[in-house]
């Protein structure tokens, strides 16, 4: 059974989303909080898989509340006003609901959440769901209910959209749930390098480096500040 809590001022929206939650099984609300404060509090102890938060409330703003606590948590925005969006998804918010939520939408952002939970645990207990031999030059990934062996050497780059990476091959594209700091971990730092906070690139496809840009096969890929010394070695 996987666990949430509810962060909203107002009663009739923490009892509409409790009544919405209750609708979708394997997950319950284990508590609900008209503050940010109390909330802080309550997980300073205990752990919770998905957090319902509202953005304008007394004391502590939801976006203030997700500035202050450090979790593993996701975190679905349920607010009435939209121009909170796009600051929200600056802290990785899982999704933004806005207010009146209907139930549909409610149940596929919930379910896409829950979903990504339990893909991100499946990686973590198969080495990010990545299944390398480390005498093979392949990765086997899984995605789309298939298990894929991408050759190393078919890799050009793999490019990060949030929650998903997508690989970027001779052959195809292959998007899947993985995160690019485990890609990083687990390719051969002599084949691949990380060149941006969404970019891993294969070392044998860089064709030319101008300015803070680099072609790769074909494609021109930003470079992010803080790897520009680690490329600019590679033309040493």
């Amino acid at each position: 059974m996987r666990t949430c809590i509810i962060i909203d001022d107002e009663h009739l929206a923490r009892k509409l989303l409790q009544g919405y939650v209750e609708k979708i099984p394997n997950l319950e609300v284990v508590e609900t909080f008209d503050n940010a404060i109390d909330a802080i509090t309550y997980l300073q102890d205990q752990t919770v898989d998905l957090i319902f938060l509202d953005i304008q409330m007394p004391h502590i703003t939801g976006i203030e509340f997700i500035k202050t606590i450090k979790i593993d948590s996701k975190i679905i925005i349920t607010s009435a006003f939209s121009e909170y969006a796009v600051d929200s998804f600056n802290y990785d918010v899982f999704d933004y609901l806005l207010k009146p939520i209907a139930f549909p939408r409610f149940f596929k952002a919930t379910n896409k959440a829950l979903d990504f939970i339990e893909n991100h645990e499946e990686e973590e207990s198969v080495k990010d769901n990545i299944i390398q031999k480390t005498q093979k030059d392949y990765l086997t990934i899984k995605a789309d209910y298939r298990l894929y062996k991408i050759n190393f050497e078919d890799i050009i780059y793999i490019e990060g959209q949030r929650e998903y990476v997508t690989f970027h091959t001779k052959k195809r594209r292959i998007t899947a749930y993985y995160s690019l700091k485990s890609l990083t971990e687990t390719l051969p730092q002599n084949r691949f390098i990380r060149i941006h906070k969404s970019y891993i690139v294969s070392i044998a496809s860089i064709e030319t480096l101008e300015g803070n840009q680099l072609e790769v096969g074909g494609e021109k890929l930003p470079i992010g500040k803080s790897y520009k010394n680690d490329v600019m070695d590679i033309f040493q």
